[in-house]
């Protein structure tokens, strides 16, 4: 699992002006099965995802292909992390130590 945290690096009103592109963007994601979780950080200096998948080169690809990642207004961080603890809802997505 990965979490995916955004910031903005360019004034809100250039986020906001691709903010369409990004949603589609992000059902796309949702649709592939690829995100489980996503939305905006308080204060909105950026945004967060969580992604599900075992290949980091294939996360790394997918928000390349962000239209606010394309037109530079956000920097991602991706984080990998071992969900060995979920709740029922998210059950599907627990995983094992190595």
């Amino acid at each position: 699992m990965f979490v995916l945290e955004l910031t903005y690096t360019a004034p809100v009103e250039r986020v906001d002006a691709l903010l369409q592109a990004h949603v589609a963007w992000l059902d796309r994601q949702y649709t592939d099965g690829v995100f489980i979780a996503s939305g905006r950080k308080n204060p909105r200096d950026g945004g967060v995802i969580l992604a599900v998948g075992d290949d980091r080169a294939r996360i790394e690809r997918i928000t390349a292909e962000d239209p606010f990642a394309v037109e530079g207004v956000c920097a991602y961080r991706i984080t990998e992390f071992i969900a060995t603890k979920t709740s029922e809802e998210l059950a599907p997505y627990r995983q094992q130590l190595p």
